[in-house]
């Protein structure tokens, strides 16, 4: 029996790792439960679960819900979330906060000794070295969740030893795969949030639509599997059912296929090295019939080019361009500005930084805070 805390229960990535425990409920335990503000959904997962310990976003629904479940330990806010993350008793933590409030809480998970299924992004993106570090350092087991990390760690098993000659991160395209620049300027939050293959939350969905997943996903990836951005390219793959793959030196490609469902690398991740029964449906190849390629354009997806300009400029451009993201795409979805200006934001913080040093978790939050500012400035200068 393995227990697990699971920081995000309410939200696309943690309701889908329920779902499995459902099919589970004689491997896994859910020891703690986070939440933001869906206490209607996290009141249910509550009563199903039982956990020994949850937290809320607000010490009023907090002390709300301690009243009708006294049994459970609560907390609140972002010390409650660290809590969780390294209670006694739990084996592994399953990281799916939005943002880069899910560093810290990572951070201490491992310091505690825990294992990691991770979707958070920004731990590799905004953590970097600092992470890894600490990963090595503990010996822990790391495991992505990104259907894209995870097929490519789930390629590398059967890599025997030998030398890679690149890897190949797969690209849905989006819901703008194909525009111009020009078309771009027209489009519209309902069209941006409309993803053709995944059902994703509103913040990666936009990110999808702006390629700067996939410039986050080569940052991440440079990360966790040590290899340099000159060897990850990235290759538009519409039907999604190639999720990465890689190549060696002797030109063969090992790829994991599937179909676009999440609960394929979440499973893999809670159980691994074993793989879980009852997750999802199979592909079938008769039905995709064919499946196409194309490179993808940084000229026109300004975010995917803005990224790999932090990869280049390292340090801490990645957390600028992470942070200044942040905020971009939370204006967008109120409608403070257009999507094509998420880009124009990000590439305002960035050229307004100066790279720092970056030795702890504080000086994260630091570069940060900056970044955030900055977005918010050009945001006033444009209203």
């Amino acid at each position: 029996m393995k227990n697990l805390s699971i920081l995000g229960s309410t939200g696309s990535i943690g309701t889908q790792t329920l779902d499995i425990i459902r099919k589970h409920k004689d491997e896994f335990k859910v020891t703690a439960l986070t939440c933001g503000h869906n206490i209607s959904l996290f009141r249910e997962q509550l009563k199903e679960f039982s956990p020994s310990f949850a937290v809320c976003a607000e010490k009023s629904d907090m002390e709300m819900l301690g009243k009708e479940f006294p049994n459970i330990d609560f907390s609140f806010g972002l010390d409650g979330i660290c809590t969780a993350a390294s209670l006694e008793g739990v084996d592994m933590v399953v990281n799916s906060l939005l943002g880069m409030m899910g560093i810290k809480p990572t951070y201490e998970a491992i310091n505690a000794g825990k294992d990691i299924a991770f979707a958070n992004k920004e731990t590799l993106v905004a953590g970097g070295d600092l992470i890894m570090n600490a990963v090595k350092e503990k010996g822990i087991a790391f495991l992505p969740v990104d259907s894209e990390h995870s097929a490519i760690f789930q390629c590398l098993q059967g890599a025997a030893g030998n030398r890679l000659k690149k890897i190949i991160l797969t690209a849905s395209g989006g819901p703008f795969r194909g525009y111009t620049k020009e078309q771009l300027k027209s489009v519209t939050k309902a069209q941006a949030l409309k993803h053709p293959n995944w059902s994703m939350g509103a913040k990666i969905t936009i990110d999808s639509a702006t390629m700067m997943n996939k410039g986050l996903e080569i940052i991440e990836a440079c990360r966790l599997f040590d290899v340099p951005a000159k060897d990850i390219e990235v290759v538009v793959h519409p039907e999604s059912a190639i999720h990465s793959a890689i190549e060696f030196e002797d030109g063969s490609i090992i790829a994991q296929i599937g179909r676009p469902d999440m609960r394929i690398p979440i499973g893999y991740a809670l159980s691994y090295p074993r793989r879980l029964d009852n997750i999802g449906e199979s592909l079938n190849l008769f039905k995709l019939s064919a499946m196409h390629f194309e490179k993808p354009d940084p000229e026109v997806f300004k975010c995917l080019g803005l990224a790999m300009r932090a990869i280049d400029a390292g340090g801490s451009y990645t957390i600028v361009l992470n942070a200044a993201n942040e905020e971009a795409v939370a204006a967008f979805l109120k409608d403070r500005i257009s999507f094509v200006q998420i880009g124009d934001a990000v590439e305002e913080a960035m050229n307004k930084h100066v790279r720092k040093q970056i030795s702890s978790v504080d000086d994260i939050f630091e570069v940060e805070k900056t970044a955030r500012n900055a977005v918010l400035e050009y945001i006033g200068g444009i209203r």
